[in-house]
């Protein structure tokens, strides 16, 4: 799955200069987002202070637009502070263009996996069961997720170096006891929860890859028998049978949901508390005239980011299960393949 792909000469190109695009792609949208995170404060604290502009609303309403859609910044040949289009329209642009490439590449490795396994398979005289749902399902579904996944985790890392600092430099400003005490409390709060709700969620979820590889097996059974039904319905494919396949097909998934419905409702209950949680550690600071609403919002915008890099695999966790799955089910075709071949 992977030397297919990175240690063929064929894919090189590809595997490495595509990956080096799409790594600096990742790179310059978290820079962007880092500029929308300085913006947030200077943003929210013209809106605190809007009624010092009273006796001069035309003053307000030009500094109001000014931060929103000017191109100033350019235009003075980037110089000052840039307008939320500025660097919004950008970002758009690149996101754009790196989805789009990322499927490319998700592509790409599909192919070099699919025709690095059917000269093997075509090599084998005995009869591997699912090899065309491995050829075709399986690696198509494993290219799909890693494409993924695999952008989610290097944007993740990214984010992780560009907000840390960020949010490390406002820990200063939290007004609580004991947690204004430890330097980097913000950083190493975060670090916490997520790891926290990490184990909790492995503990919550530890059943669901084998429940999504018993899945595809009962799958494979019923679509089997609807294949063969179709050049030989006399002896396939009979009514009986199907029903009796589609009850294991019930039986699993009926397993698979009663464990994705606590699993989710863990997910759900986590994701609002880490809502207000940066409110929760901060809030007071607004009140005793230590932050701005400006600095509250980039601190809420820098935890969220951090949090999210480091929550990567908790919020992703269904995907997870997914490609543990497949990749269990292509190990088990490849050690086939050369079980098979070496005979």
């Amino acid at each position: 799955m992977l030397k297919s792909f990175y240690k063929s000469k064929e894919w090189a190109k590809w595997a490495y200069g595509g990956g080096i695009a799409l790594i600096v792609s990742l790179w310059l949208q978290v820079r962007m987002s880092v500029a929308i995170n300085t913006w947030y404060g200077g943003f929210y604290d013209l809106l605190q202070n809007a009624g010092e502009y009273i006796d001069k609303p035309q003053e307000g309403i030009s500094s109001l637009y000014e931060k929103l859609i000017s191109l100033n910044y350019v235009l003075s040949g980037f110089n000052g502070t840039p307008s939320f289009a500025v660097i919004a329209f950008p970002y758009i642009a690149l996101a754009i263009f790196t989805g789009w490439f990322t499927r490319i590449y998700g592509l790409r490795w599909r192919e070099a996996i699919t025709f690095n396994y059917i000269p093997r398979w075509q090599a084998v005289d005995q009869e591997i069961e699912g090899a065309s749902q491995r050829l075709q399902e399986d690696c198509n579904r494993w290219a799909r997720l890693i494409e993924s996944l695999g952008l989610q985790v290097i944007r993740a890392i990214m984010t992780l170096i560009a907000f840390i600092p960020i949010l490390y430099g406002f820990s200063d400003k939290v007004d609580i006891p004991i947690i204004r005490d430890f330097e980097g409390s913000l950083v190493w709060g975060t670090l916490a929860i997520s790891l926290g709700g990490l184990g909790i969620s492995w503990l919550v979820g530890w059943k669901l890859p084998g429940l999504e590889y018993n899945n595809q097996r009962v799958e494979a059974a019923f679509r089997k028998d609807l294949v063969l039904g179709e050049d030989d319905k006399a002896n396939f494919a009979q009514s009986e049978t199907l029903a009796e396949l589609f009850i294991g097909i019930k039986f699993n998934y009926h397993r698979l949901y009663l464990h994705y419905g606590y699993f989710d409702c863990w997910v759900t209950f986590y994701d609002q508390l880490m809502m207000i949680a940066p409110y929760l550690i901060m809030g007071p600071s607004l009140f005793t005239g230590t932050i701005t609403l400006g600095v509250m919002v980039q601190v809420s915008n820098a935890f969220s980011r951090v949090h999210g890099g480091f929550a990567l695999f908790l919020h992703n966790w269904t995907t997870i299960t997914e490609l543990r799955s497949i990749w269990k089910r292509l190990h088990e075709f490849e050690n086939n393949l050369d079980k098979f071949q070496n005979k």
